[in-house]
């Protein structure tokens, strides 16, 4: 007896429905075809064992396991629950089996039955919705993830025994409900920490500020113990909040990855990622034999950090260069091309010499001649050519720490970021792809940051004076039109222009001595 049911494989974010045909006749072995990886064919023994173990017996004939397409491979153990139920219904042991084709069944089964957590359990969701399945059967643990997807209904259960049980009865399970909306609203401002907490270093909050209203790339440049890490831990606390398709964009992600918590829902903060600095090439913009996002791709709609830059290997900030522009990334292999978005807020942290302590108002460098120079080359200039902002960070007096002064709090500054992001979301309407003022391109640059005479004047004699880059010019535009906007200024003032020129640190020349 020929008998069909449904499961889904995730490719990059994405899902492809499966069509899982067993087949019980007359004959001998048991086998699975359809382009199936170890891991899949190690089901028919997890399978077994299940099944046997809940009362019934596995088929002692031939038995046929097809996974359509069959080009396409599958890969993962969530494939185990599809089988067994399939194979109870085409050996006649599962009351109602011609049910099974109204619903997509994934999970991965222990021997005694239970069933175990999976990936991807979002988009498998979106994708049983779209193809317009009456419901989707998974573990418990993944289903609040799924059941955010709206006009499915989702069973979660935690035994095989549940599964065969809903077959017989479509009432001994209730579909998983979750208001979304709600919990979403809810977790948006709800953060352990505040701008409030940072003592001091009021500059370095509006430089911050800036960042955050233009979706600019910063770094950070100070001694050891300066608040570097502690200050670019709280950006996502004044970023504006993720609107529900940026969430299910970056929950999709987490999902596929694996790295959402147990019974999680929506993604409700932006993310903030920060990798060690003996991270691979591999691990930060993704890719393996089956290739998974990396941490650039977590960091979607997030903030990317990356603390004591210049410790990571070259090679792999370079490969970090194509995806910050592009803001997605492309993992090719020999049978597939997958993209997984990419589009983050750069923030990275360094000292500014190897014992850190350059330009510091107390302390004495110690490294020889040419050393801070060799440190900072250990950046390329294409990538700092990729970052807006370079803040220079002093350590903070002792009346400052000790001061029982209340600082502004990051709900404040949150709104003054929100109001100038309104004002560019505005200005970029009729550019799809453009969010920010970062977002420009060099076209758009001339169009919208228009100078007057005495504007043009500054930046002429900033350019000749502090000996800037040429690559400076389109970033300090790009800065001051933010600066401008968070101060509700139509127009780019000399003043503007004045506070962007001085966030461009690394580009004058003999900075490093």
């Amino acid at each position: 007896m020929l008998v069909k049911t449904f499961g889904s494989a995730v490719y990059g974010v994405e899902a492809i429905t499966i069509t899982v045909e067993v087949n019980v006749s007359s004959g001998k072995f048991t086998s699975i075809v359809g382009l199936a990886d170890n891991a899949v064919k190690e089901s028919l023994e997890r399978m077994e064992s299940a099944i046997k173990a809940n009362g019934y017996h596995f088929p002692r004939i031939k038995v046929v396991v097809n996974l359509a397409p069959a080009d396409i491979r599958k890969s993962g153990t969530a494939f185990d629950l599809p089988i067994a139920m399939a194979t109870l219904g085409a050996s006649e042991q599962l009351e109602n089996a011609e049910k099974l084709i109204d619903y997509v069944i994934m999970g991965e089964l222990s021997l005694d039955g239970f069933v175990r957590p999976i990936k991807g359990a979002l988009p498998i969701a979106i994708q049983a919705r779209k193809e317009g399945f009456k419901g989707l059967i998974l573990p418990k643990e993944n289903a609040r993830e799924a059941a955010m997807v709206n006009n499915l209904r989702v069973y979660g259960v935690s035994h095989i025994k549940d599964v065969i049980d809903f077959f017989i009865d479509e009432n001994s399970i209730q579909p998983m409900v979750v208001n979304t909306r709600e919990e979403f609203a809810h977790a948006q401002s709800d953060f352990e920490i505040d701008f409030c907490d940072v003592k001091g270093q009021e500059n370095i909050k509006r430089a911050l500020e800036i960042a955050a209203a233009g979706g600019h790339n910063a770094i950070l440049i100070g001694p050891p113990g300066a608040g570097k890490t502690m200050l670019a831990k709280r950006l996502p606390t004044i970023l504006p909040p993720l609107t529900l398709q940026e969430a299910l964009e970056t929950t999709k992600i987490h999902s596929v990855a694996g790295k959402l918590p147990e019974n999680a829902t929506l993604i409700s903060k932006r993310p903030f990622r920060s990798p060690h600095h003996t991270i691979s090439d591999v691990a930060l913009v993704g890719g393996g034999g089956l290739p998974q996002p990396g941490e650039i791709s977590l960091a979607h709609n997030g903030v990317l950090f990356l603390d004591e830059l210049p410790e990571f290997k070259r090679t792999v900030l370079e490969v970090m260069r194509q995806p910050m522009e592009e803001r997605r990334v492309t993992i090719s292999r020999a049978k597939v091309a997958l993209d997984f978005p990419s589009s983050f807020m750069l923030i990275a942290s360094m000292n500014p010499c190897p014992c850190g302590y350059y330009n510091h108002p107390d302390k004495e460098c110690s490294c020889p001649a040419g050393a801070v120079q060799k440190y900072l080359n250990k950046i390329s200039g294409p990538l700092l050519d990729r970052i807006d902002l370079h803040v220079e960070v002093t350590p903070v007096a002792f009346n400052e720490l000790s001061s029982t002064q209340n600082f502004e709090k990051s709900e404040s500054i949150r709104i003054r970021v929100i109001r100038a992001r309104d004002i560019q979301a505005e200005r970029y309407k009729d550019n799809p792809g453009v969010y920010c003022n970062a977002q420009m391109s060099s076209k758009m640059l001339k169009e919208i940051c228009l100078i007057s005479q005495a504007g043009s004047n500054l930046l002429k004699i900033a350019m000749e004076k502090l000996n800037l880059s040429a690559r400076a010019y389109d970033r300090i535009l790009k800065v001051s039109r933010t600066i401008a906007d968070l101060a509700g200024s139509e127009e780019i003032k000399p003043e503007h222009l004045a506070e962007a020129i001085q966030y461009r640190s690394l580009d004058r020349e003999g900075w490093a001595g």
